[in-house]
């Protein structure tokens, strides 16, 4: 079964084939991700800021050492958020991000700012997001993912009538969305059964990819 199938079969809603999404991801060099509403349901209760799923943080750990294995380099990662979130502070320490962007108001302004910094253009970029504030950034991106809330229907076919974005996940934040989203990356990358397979072994290329993902200290 292909892969396009394998994700609509859950759900998932290709606005662009897999196969074209595909072609983009070769030039792909950065993957920016928004935090409310896509590692979380977007609900907060606390000063500390909204929290994360593991089976999330593997996913992109697994994306990482997918482009590694493809590449033979590291992907620029990072977190760009409206809020001063200590959760998104303490992940990205914790997962060695390269970047998080605090207060951003303007994604678009904040993407292109960690572009010019970081040496990466927005043709090379993908950001992952699920809502109205976050479209400036989605725009310019060159793969754009977001993550589905059924409450927001209306969103939806704006996102649609405007071709803002290339897929819309299946599970809405809180969910696991952004693991079905990197599993779709990995999959459309070509070496999902080879990522996993050596994370399993945990030796050699897994222990020379996390011996360097483990120098990045994040920039916030």
């Amino acid at each position: 079964m292909s892969i396009q199938k394998q994700f609509e079969q859950i759900g998932g809603h290709f606005i662009n084939p897999a196969r074209e999404i595909s072609v983009k991801l070769k030039d792909i060099h950065a993957f920016i991700f928004d935090w409310d509403g896509v590692f979380n349901n977007g609900q907060k209760s606390n000063p500390d800021g909204s929290p994360f799923s593991e089976a999330d943080s593997m996913g992109i750990n697994m994306l990482r050492f997918s482009y590694w294995l493809k590449h033979n380099k590291l992907p620029f990662v990072a977190i760009v958020t409206g809020e001063n979130n200590l959760t998104a502070r303490n992940f990205a320490k914790r997962e060695h991000l390269n970047a998080v962007l605090l207060k951003a108001k303007d994604k678009g302004e904040a993407i292109k700012k960690l572009a010019d910094i970081n040496g990466f253009s927005l043709d090379q970029t993908a950001f992952i997001f699920d809502d109205i504030l976050d479209l400036s950034a989605a725009e310019i991106c060159n793969l754009s993912f977001c993550v589905k809330r059924n409450a927001s229907p209306l969103f939806k076919e704006f996102i649609l009538n405007n071709g803002l974005c290339d897929y819309i996940s299946a599970n809405q934040g809180g969910e696991n969305a952004v693991r079905e989203v990197t599993e779709l990356l990995i999959g459309l990358n070509g070496n999902f059964d080879e990522t996993v397979k050596k994370r399993m072994e945990y030796k050699n290329d897994y222990e020379n990819y996390i011996s360097l993902r483990n120098s990045i200290e994040p920039e916030f």
